[in-house]
């Protein structure tokens, strides 16, 4: 019995050397190989796992279940469509573009009447003076220098003028020389003149003055004076519209014969 246990001994203790070498070689082996320690899930601190991205919180302002949608771009912005025009804005924009068209209504305002041509401005006396000499010469050819061509070509109805203009004038008149025409001319410019938009794009002289002067306020010697370019006729007619609609004739600050159109 005895000697079975001593022969068993250097057997049990080789097997204990080997397990502490073992042990004891690990660390060091671990350390020089430079091969990081794999720990369990369980074993690793919680600040050390990787943090989650958080999920964008939503606008509190902003109703659930609704879109930001950008604000409508508006007519002052690059790039942004233009806004529908309005029924203002197109008798505006008219006007604008067509200074010929009648400039008084019932009710509005009086504008200054005046008469005394010494108070234009030289470029506006000089071209009343051409306009008016030539028209009192029966010749309505004498009128030609003085209408211009192209651009800069004096507007002789509210629509446009195809062709020669002193024709478009003679076809306007009752007699085949336009004669009638110019007796009409040197009624308007023969009577009083307003000052109209002074100081903008848009300035004018325009005779007869009733071109800017509401017709309901219009005292006996004015209607006088009205009487002397249009029928008591025209007149009835003339207050249906609420302004006076017949020939009218506009000269720029710088002597430039703009209009001599009649109509609505």
């Amino acid at each position: 019995m005895l000697e079975k246990h001593l022969s068993a001994y250097p057997f049990a203790r080789t097997i204990m050397l080997a397990t502490a070498v073992c042990a004891l070689s690990l660390p060091a082996w671990s350390a020089n190989s430079g091969a990081s320690v794999q720990l369990a899930l369980s074993e690793i601190k919680k600040e050390e796992l990787p943090k989650a991205a958080e999920p964008a919180k939503p606008d509190a302002s902003q109703p659930t279940g609704e879109t930001q949608t950008p604000p409508p771009a508006s007519s002052d912005t690059p790039g942004a469509a233009p806004t529908e025009p309005t029924a203002e804005d197109g008798a505006e924009g008219a006007k604008a573009t067509n200074p010929a068209m009648p400039n008084a209504k019932d009710g509005a305002e009086t504008p200054e009447v005046q008469y005394d041509l010494t108070k234009l401005p030289f470029p506006v006396q000089k071209m009343h003076q051409l306009i008016l000499e030539a028209a009192k010469s029966g010749n309505i050819e004498a009128l030609r220098p003085l209408i211009g061509s192209g651009d800069d070509v004096t507007m002789l109805s509210l629509a446009e003028v195809d062709g020669d203009p002193l024709a478009y004038l003679k076809s306007q008149a009752g007699d085949p020389d336009g004669q009638e025409i110019l007796a009409i001319l040197v009624d308007v410019l023969e009577s009083g003149f307003v000052h109209i938009d002074a100081g903008t794009a848009d300035e004018l002289y325009v005779w007869p003055y009733f071109f800017a002067y509401p017709l309901d306020k219009l005292d006996a010697k004015q209607k006088v004076e009205l009487f002397q370019i249009v029928t008591a006729g025209d007149y009835d007619e003339m207050k249906q519209f609420g302004t006076y609609v017949f020939y009218r004739l506009g000269i720029t600050p710088k002597g430039r014969w703009r209009f001599f159109v009649t109509g609505d």
